[in-house]
């Protein structure tokens, strides 16, 4: 465990705070942690970082806990992995998740943590962590999909000074830096990690100078109490006591032949605390799928469905965590056993919402989410220009997809959107400028949504034309297992992936790989899923419809899914192209009563598709791609 080295002795006394300090400095932490975000942004190289945003900052209090953040990560496990005094001027890196309780979950995440001492004590950390676009290992992007270890992944950094007392460790960084394929970007990226964090460093001193350490402090504590008294709050409205409620999802696949992965949650409510189990779930997975969670980060997911359906404007933080016990059994998708690989995790982590969604909105169905787009599904594309001034030079992509976000009690979900609210995409110009390859098409795809009374969000269809031959990646998920509706929404299409060569061949992709040659005029189609629908699809305003298929979101035949007939012919003007004309008020009446009565009185709440057994016997039918094989447990 850490010794944290302060010169001041003397104790720190609470103090009230009035609502006006305690509101300003509220912000002044919000602002902060916004100003630590645009500081990275200016000085990163690494698209990834740059523009799509791939990073997540945090600020806490003396303890660790987080009182602002977009993420979260568990400064208190950090603390516990490092074993060592840290002082005033040091800044700590690791990129281990073994290491620090995965506090981080693989080893593509460079976690930075900085002491804010403030004369001569310690009032909180700043910490950031960012997505490295490489980090060495045996493939490009360091993600490979057949990884069995976490030693396949690149450079595993174990929790060390990366700047002792201000003084930076240039033999550290060198041999670190030795081991990635652009190590500018890192070095880049990196700096800004580490300038983000010194940025809310001096934040907190200013507001400590201001205010005073005491007054600082205290309002800490509150903000923390606060979210501790709305959760408590929270439980008792939305959780009967004594009453378990359960959620199973899959990941499809572990990219060597295994699957699906399920993924069960469980909830019980006893007194003021609930118990979120994590028990039933699938054994940890033999490829790089694993999801490495620790039991504060699990308090957090918990906490943002919480608090910010409740009351989106409270500044959420760690101050619930006494409310929440967490069990999640060792040797599991959860919680795998070293060294197992952990390069793919980025599907479990988007499938935590979908889990928290199912379970938490069993409690009043009108405020239950769909599935959506619950991953950050990995692009890369990488190789040396064989012509031209650059002819020689090393290139390499790594980017995130985009999909359909799922239907909600508000509306309808939004089509080719990211998973994260802050991420974005990297703009075409900016690809096509800096790297070998033309983007012929990037459109969402009519009928993916899910349909209901709100429509899920549709996936995109994203062409990459290469000219230069290279290899490319792909981590992706829901190719097999439907994103689900909910309250008589349907399940939302899952995502493919081919290659249509220059040679006019054409090979199915699947969803996760690496290696893949691709050569001059070959076309990439990256595909995305879309939203699960939300609600009653013949309840759906007929001329909303009609729109969209004039605008090329629903097709002519997928309008009848909401019992809509639209008349063939015309040409849109929202968004071109010849697709519907109006709609037949008549056959619409008539075709929404037949599929009433050929339909259950009572809606399912959750329609996940075809039962998972169903799905396996017709997989490569359906997918052109081999069934998985069931995951077992073993001693």
């Amino acid at each position: 465990m850490a010794r944290i080295i302060e010169t001041a002795t003397d104790a720190i006394e609470p103090t009230a705070v009035d609502p006006v300090t305690l509101d300003l400095i509220e912000n002044g932490l919000r602002n902060a942690r916004y100003e630590m975000d645009e500081v990275l942004f200016r000085t990163a190289l690494s698209p990834g970082i740059r523009e799509q945003h791939d990073e997540f900052p945090l600020i806490a209090d003396p303890g660790g806990k987080m009182v602002v953040g977009q993420f979260g990560l568990s400064i208190p496990d950090f603390l516990d992995g490092y074993d060592g005094p840290i002082e005033e001027g040091d800044v700590m890196l690791t990129s281990d998740p073994y290491a620090c309780g995965a506090a981080i979950s693989h080893a593509n995440d460079w976690l930075v943590v900085v002491p804010i001492f403030h004369e001569g004590r310690v009032v909180g950390w700043s910490s950031m962590f960012g997505h490295m676009s490489d980090v060495g290992g045996k493939t490009p992007s360091s993600m490979p999909t057949d990884a069995r270890t976490i030693y396949e992944e690149g450079v595993v950094i174990p929790p060390f000074k990366l700047y002792a007392k201000g003084v930076l460790n240039d033999d550290a960084l060198r041999i670190i830096l030795n081991q990635v394929r652009v190590p500018d970007w890192n070095r880049a990226d990196l700096n800004g990690l580490v300038a983000a964090c010194r940025t809310a460093s001096r934040r907190v001193v200013e507001m400590c100078q201001r205010f005073g350490t005491a007054t600082y402090l205290s309002a800490l504590d509150a903000l923390l109490q606060r979210n501790y008294d709305a959760m408590k709050i929270l439980l008792a409205m939305v959780f009967e006591d004594g009453r378990t409620l359960s959620f199973t999802d899959y990941i499809c696949d572990d990219g060597v032949g295994n699957g699906p992965y399920e993924l069960k949650l469980s909830l019980t409510r006893t007194g003021e605390k609930v118990h979120l189990d994590f028990t039933g779930s699938s054994p940890q997975a033999v490829g790089p799928i694993n999801y490495y969670i620790n039991e504060n980060l699990t308090r957090m997911f918990f906490g943002i469905y919480m608090i910010t359906v409740a009351d989106p404007q409270i500044l959420w933080n760690d101050g619930f965590y006494p409310l929440v016990d967490v069990t999640i059994p060792d040797g599991s998708y959860w919680k795998p056993r070293h060294p197992a690989a952990l390069s793919g995790r980025n599907h479990g982590i988007g499938r935590v919402f979908d889990l928290f969604g199912g379970l938490l909105g069993q409690t009043n169905p009108a405020l239950l989410n769909a599935a959506g787009f619950s991953s950050s599904p990995h692009f890369m594309y990488s190789g040396h220009y064989t012509t031209g001034d650059r002819a020689g030079e090393w290139f390499q992509l790594y980017s995130i997809g985009f999909g359909g976000i799922p239907g909600r009690p508000l509306g309808d979900g939004p089509d080719g959107h990211s998973l994260w609210p802050s991420f974005v995409n990297i703009p075409c110009e900016y690809l096509e400028s800096y790297y070998p390859l033309r983007i012929e098409r990037w459109e969402t795809i009519a009928d993916t949504g899910g349909a209901g009374l709100h429509r899920g969000g549709n996936g995109v269809d994203v062409a990459y034309v290469f000219e230069e031959p290279g290899a490319i990646a792909i981590h992706d998920d829901r190719w097999l297992t439907y994103p689900w509706g909910v309250n008589g929404g349907h399940p939302g299409s899952r995502g493919t992936k081919w290659v249509e060569r220059a040679d006019g061949t054409r090979q199915v992709l699947p969803s996760k790989c690496h290696d893949v040659p691709v050569s001059v005029g070959d076309v990439l189609h990256f595909v995305t899923w879309g939203g699960g629908g939300w609600g009653d699809p013949l309840e759906r305003d007929p001329a909303l419809v009609e729109l969209e298929v004039r605008r090329g979101l629903v097709s002519v035949e997928g309008a009848r899914r909401y019992g809509v007939v639209v008349s063939e012919g015309g040409s849109g003007g929202d968004g071109g192209g010849s697709h519907g004309g109006g709609v037949d008020v008549a056959a619409t009446t008539s075709l929404r009563e037949r599929m009433r009565a050929d339909r259950p009185a009572e809606l399912p709440v959750f329609d996940m598709g075809p039962p998972i057994e169903e799905l396996l016997a017709r997989c490569e039918e359906e997918t052109g791609l081999p069934a998985p094989k069931r995951p077992v447990w073993t001693t």
